[in-house]
């Protein structure tokens, strides 16, 4: 009996030493900042407590994302995982903050104690802030989608992928552009293909006066009826435009099904046209000047 109870006693003594020593490692300060009554102190326990939040917060946002996109279309799907991959970390910080100042950390302090810290890592992040804010703009309202050309500050090219902070695009000569998003917010914007992939196109020629302005629109519109690379619906379409200072001006207006290569059809029409106006005797004019030397008086 006196032995079962000096066993009692000794495993009492273990456990309250093992408790001790637990407790005793989870409230070791790591970081202790400041004063005591503005203190900023970061114990092991405190930075278990952290990460295991942090743990729970992943695996609940991965649960929200898998369930809300699961019958979500595949367009969708990428706009919802784009936009939500931005928010997550708004998320973190929130709970995180939450969560220091549910177990009595001074968050205070910590704002205090960062915040120039925090003014200069602002300047820094606002242009990427503008990109990133703009990248959501972009596919919540469908400006631009995978596909489009676009045109911006004189740049065209076709879009391949759109994140949160830029924008891919192929250039016709196969050079890839990235466009800082928020550059759609700051300049005008040419979508090309919004309305779909079928454009208008068009080139302008002036002939001489003088010239069959009625032969000069046959053998334009034949000129784009021949073309393969135009479409015949809606019918090419010839513009008698102006009468210049040095000549008569037309356009011929045409339809493509990728304006993208709209470069290609249009040389090859000046070429016809170049072709077909010296066979018919229609002159292109050019600007001409008269210069006058007057002899100066003899004295």
């Amino acid at each position: 009996m006196i032995q079962e109870e000096i066993t009692d006693q000794v495993k009492e003594v273990i456990q309250e030493d093992v408790w001790g020593n637990i407790k005793k490692f989870l409230d070791y300060e790591i970081i202790h900042i400041g004063p005591d009554d503005h203190s900023i102190i970061l114990t092991v326990g405190l930075l278990l407590f952290v990460i295991l939040i942090l743990v729970v917060t992943t695996v609940s946002l991965r649960l929200i994302r898998k369930i809300v996109t699961r019958k979500l279309r595949k367009e969708d799907k990428l706009k919802f995982e784009s936009v939500f991959s931005f928010s997550k970390y708004f998320i973190y910080v929130i709970v995180v903050l939450i969560t220091l100042d549910s177990i009595g950390l001074n968050i205070t302090a910590i704002f205090a104690a960062s915040a120039a810290l925090l003014v200069g890592v602002g300047l820094a992040l606002q242009t990427l802030i503008q990109d990133v804010i703009s990248g959501i703009f972009i596919l919540i309202d469908q400006t631009v989608h995978v596909g489009d050309i676009i045109e911006l500050e004189g740049k065209v090219g076709r879009v391949e992928d759109i994140k949160l902070r830029t924008t891919r695009a192929v250039t016709i000569d196969n050079k890839v552009l990235i466009i800082p998003n928020h550059k759609y917010l700051t300049s005008t914007l040419y979508n090309w293909t919004q309305n779909g992939k079928i454009t208008r196109e068009s080139v302008e020629i002036g002939v001489a006066y003088g010239s069959d302005v009625n032969l000069v629109k046959e053998l334009l519109l034949k000129i784009a009826v021949e073309n393969d690379k135009i479409l015949q619906y809606p019918e090419p379409l010839v513009l008698f435009t102006n009468f210049g200072d040095s000549s008569l001006n037309f356009k011929l207006i045409f339809t493509m099904n990728d304006s993208f290569q709209a470069a290609v059809p249009k040389s090859e029409i000046r070429f016809e046209i170049d072709r077909l106006f010296r066979e018919n005797n229609i002159s292109i004019p050019f600007p001409q000047r008269e210069v006058t030397i007057l002899n100066p008086s003899k004295e």
